[in-house]
């Protein structure tokens, strides 16, 4: 039986639930990018199922905040998912403040294992500082899904490096969530269809 995971390209291409837009650079294009370099790295990995929340650019979910959230959760419980994974962006007033961190449900549990890894692999993959995970039990997706989930903060939009390396290295992002995924499921690497090995 395949693990299968779903992947929320956090925030909607216009709004409602349009994302944070700094240096002209808007975090919905962003997730957007990275959600499809993961699904393709999912895809051609055996015992690995994906499916993606907005499979094109211009896919629009909900005509609310609140109804955009709940059409991702409600996509995943159909998919059947064994994981949520929701990928997002950061912001900062200070623009000095870098790094990739992941918010869960709660400490005890299987989501919150998923997140170290995922951290673990995109620091390696990207070089940015892992913060941490943190346990925030009121966002909706992380209170309302029906498996575990993990909120994903790759970077920050607000500082310029993180920006760059986001916008110029999206792969590089795609491959530290998916080097996590292979860890805490304990699958050998495979060859990324970006060229390298995604490895543990």
């Amino acid at each position: 039986m395949p693990y299968k995971i779903f992947i929320d390209q956090g925030h909607n291409p216009m709004n409602p639930n349009a994302g944070a837009e700094y240096g002209g650079v808007r975090e919905q294009d962003i997730t957007f990018t990275v959600g499809r370099r993961l699904y393709a790295l999912l895809s051609a990995a055996p015992r690995l199922t994906p499916e993606l929340t907005r499979p094109e650019p211009t896919t629009q979910l909900g005509t609310t905040n609140r109804e955009s959230l709940q059409a991702r959760v409600l996509a995943a419980k159909r998919f059947g998912a064994d994981f949520f994974i929701s990928l997002h962006a950061n912001a900062a007033a200070d623009a000095a403040v870098s790094g990739s961190e992941a918010f869960v449900y709660s400490r005890e549990s299987r989501a919150n294992c998923l997140a170290f890894r995922i951290l673990t692999g995109l620091h390696e993959e990207t070089g940015l500082k892992n913060r941490g995970v943190f346990v925030r039990p009121g966002l909706y997706v992380l209170r309302n899904t029906a498996m575990p989930a993990v909120l994903v903060e790759l970077g920050f939009l607000s500082n310029e490096h993180d920006r760059r390396l986001m916008v110029e290295e999206p792969g590089a992002f795609a491959l530290g969530v998916y080097d996590g995924l292979l860890s805490y499921y304990g699958l050998p690497p495979v060859t990324s269809p970006f060229g390298g090995t995604a490895s543990t």
